[in-house]
């Protein structure tokens, strides 16, 4: 995948499969101190400790329709690429949270790419789902919630 934008729509893709209804996606970027941390964490149906194992083997797959699942290993394998790691939690039937860190400076880190687009694109293509986006930049946050924007355009619709 070229950026990092495209792995979050594939991971996010896993968590609407898993009837997720609220997606948290939180980015945080630390010049400083060289690193880059990308969490998605949903409230779909979880995992237990063995597919959680399996996860990052690329020839595990929940889909009936395919044979591999590469969604998970690619972003396993671009966050070591950069001598960074990715962590998956989860506990069945409440949660799963994806933790990629990243090194920051690295030359083979991915660009973030096109956030802005790729929410758009999942907040369109998904409207019963809520999304939760956090970017955190030095001393700077950027929040956006799809539930509070559908619900400000609500309400100016009715006036």
């Amino acid at each position: 995948m070229e950026d990092i934008s495209l792995h979050i729509l594939d991971i996010v893709e896993n968590s609407i499969r898993a009837f997720a209804r609220t997606i948290k996606i939180r980015i945080e970027e630390n010049i400083e101190k060289d690193w880059l941390i990308l969490e998605i964490e949903d409230n779909g149906k979880g995992m237990d400790e063995a597919t959680v194992k399996k996860a990052l083997d690329p020839f595990f797959t929940t889909k009936a329709t395919r044979r591999v699942g590469l969604g998970i290993p690619f972003l396993n394998q671009a966050a070591r690429e950069t001598g960074g790691k990715l962590k998956i939690s989860s506990e069945p039937g409440k949660k799963t949270k994806i933790r990629a860190t990243f090194c920051y400076s690295h030359p083979d880190r991915k660009p973030l790419g096109n956030i802005e687009e790729t929410l758009f694109v999942l907040a369109a293509s998904y409207p019963a789902v809520g999304f939760i986006y956090e970017h955190k930049e030095e001393n700077r946050i950027y929040r956006w919630d799809s539930k509070k924007v559908k619900d400000e355009n609500n309400d100016r619709s009715d006036h």
